[in-house]
């Protein structure tokens, strides 16, 4: 299993696209940065397949006031949650 790390909104530009044709169907994909937009309902849809597999850093949410506003097919994790992921992940791939 590969951790994706995107740091871009999905709706401002082609990288999500990108990231979703690299990605197998165990990997994840962990929204960090300004990749948090894409946990909000209105851009979750630009994020398509990724049930179970989707995270995004609460502190990143918090700081750019989105805190409460996530799709609730986002699983929010904090920063000893995102250890976590790269620990369990064999890799991560950093998506700029």
């Amino acid at each position: 299993m590969l951790l994706h790390l995107l740091n871009r909104a999905p709706s401002s530009s082609h990288v999500p696209r990108d990231v979703l044709r690299a990605m197998g169907a165990e990997d994840r994909l962990m929204l960090i940065e300004d990749g948090v937009y894409g946990a909000l309902n209105a851009q979750v849809q630009h994020l398509p397949g990724l049930e179970g597999r989707l995270f995004a850093l609460r502190e990143d949410l918090e700081s750019r006031g989105l805190a409460g506003r996530c799709d609730a097919s986002v699983t929010i994790v904090d920063m000893n949650g995102f250890v976590a992921l790269t620990e369990e992940a064999q890799r991560t791939v950093s998506w700029f």
